[in-house]
């Protein structure tokens, strides 16, 4: 749906210029907007931050395995670490998926194995760092 496009690259396009853009009324993108948004495809309006203008400069993707009985008690704990941006349960090569933000490696290593590392059940951490985001 082209309006979900316009919106994914830039929440703040205003109505008249996606009515421009489709050759549609504001009216109308007002009242498919709303619709959307009853419906539950828009969840919520957002931002897309640059961590390194923070000074994060590792942005880790952690893949970790825990004992099958303590998935969602690990995945709750790892969600309440500041540096956790994001926690996820899959399937796949790991149980848990997580995106963390760090100023370096130091900060990294002494999250993963003083903090994330001790959270019971965990068996196995598989961090990736980031090296550079496409798109």
């Amino acid at each position: 749906m082209k309006i979900i496009e316009i919106l994914q690259n830039n929440s703040r396009t205003p109505y008249t210029e996606i009515a421009k853009e489709l050759g549609l009324t504001e009216a109308t993108i007002r009242k498919r907007i709303s619709e959307l948004e009853k419906k539950g495809v828009i969840k919520k309006y957002t931002i897309e931050i640059d961590p390194e203008k923070l000074g994060f400069k590792h942005v880790t993707i952690l893949g970790m395995d825990v004992e099958p009985q303590y998935l969602l008690e690990a995945a709750r704990k790892l969600a309440e670490f500041e540096e956790v941006k994001w926690v996820a349960t899959s399937t796949g090569d790991h149980m848990i998926m997580c995106e963390i933000w760090s100023r370096d490696g130091e900060e990294l290593f002494a999250l993963l194995s003083k903090k994330i590392g001790k959270i019971k059940g965990v068996k196995d951490l598989c961090p990736a760092i980031i090296m550079e985001k496409i798109k």
